[in-house]
């Protein structure tokens, strides 16, 4: 997988932002993509040196409008803690 496949997009919460004034950054992956590569892609995508990544899986969750039924998609997440003194400018 190329590394723009692989970091779908940044999530901007309120507890990933919390989260990127420690150093560690939240981002949307591939359901497909491991730590591994996950790492990889963050490193050079945006130039930094990644220290761990710890991966979260969403399930898909049951929702309704009215009478029909459907599901919310579930994601996966990484959050990627950097090396001491690493930032990343997206999270401004």
């Amino acid at each position: 997988m190329k590394e723009e496949q692989i970091i779908i997009r940044p999530i901007l919460t309120e507890k990933a932002r919390k989260l990127a004034e420690k150093g560690q950054y939240v981002f949307e992956v591939s359901k497909l993509a491991n730590k591994s590569e996950v790492k990889k892609a963050v490193e050079k995508l945006f130039n930094v040196k990644v220290e761990k990544v710890r991966i979260i899986k969403l399930p898909e969750k049951p929702r309704r409008l009215g009478r029909i039924s459907g599901k919310k998609k579930g994601i996966k997440k990484a959050i990627v803690r950097l090396k001491e003194g690493q930032k990343i400018e997206i999270f401004k």
